[in-house]
């Protein structure tokens, strides 16, 4: 919104802005944009961490993550992402920064589906517990959890994915006519990223 917004304004000569002034704009704009990427990736790992301590430890949560604790966690992770953000922005044509990126991403999607996973076993543990009751109960109840999990990492990967084969391939054929070519649709991966969160 900040960059189309500075974009019409000098494009239709209401706001005068100097060659070093948008090098400075672009700048923070990418931080943002960077921030809001690292941001949200943690954000995910802290979502599923939280879940993970909501089930595995129902009876300590409230006493495991309070209020103090949770905003601590928040500010830490705002912090984290625009320092790291910044220094991405600074070093980015150096592909050291890439690789700690789609490192972050492969990280981040391997905690993310180990906790799911170990959440959907134990729901299948306590299911199969529950199966004298009623078996086709037991049976939609695992595949109800299936399906979520499915869904949880399914839609991750797919939004996020794109983004960070897309860095891959900055790293790997960065002057293949092929990668040019997906390299075009780079606005659209941000897209899918907007579109998880």
């Amino acid at each position: 919104v900040v960059e189309t917004l500075f974009m019409l304004l000098t494009e239709h000569g209401l706001l005068f802005v100097t060659a070093k002034m948008l090098q400075h704009l672009d700048n923070v704009i990418d931080i943002m944009i960077c921030s809001s990427v690292v941001s949200s990736l943690s954000f995910l790992c802290t979502i599923a961490a939280d879940r993970y301590i909501t089930i595995f430890y129902a009876l300590r949560y409230h006493s495991i993550m309070t209020t103090q604790r949770a905003v601590t966690i928040i500010a830490v992770v705002w912090l984290t992402s625009i320092t790291s953000s910044s220094l991405f922005i600074v070093y980015y044509t150096d592909n050291a920064v890439i690789a700690c990126l789609v490192t972050f991403f492969a990280v981040t999607l391997v905690f993310t589906a180990v906790l799911y996973l170990h959440m959907f076993i134990l729901a299948h543990v306590h299911s199969r517990r529950i199966m004298a009751l009623h078996k086709s109960r037991r049976q939609a109840t695992s595949m109800k959890g299936a399906i979520t999990l499915t869904i949880l990492l399914g839609v991750f990967i797919i939004c996020w994915g794109p983004f960070f084969l897309h860095l891959i391939l900055i790293l790997t054929c960065p002057t293949n006519p092929y990668c040019k070519c997906y390299f075009s649709y780079f606005n659209l991966f941000l897209i899918l990223i907007i579109c998880n969160s």
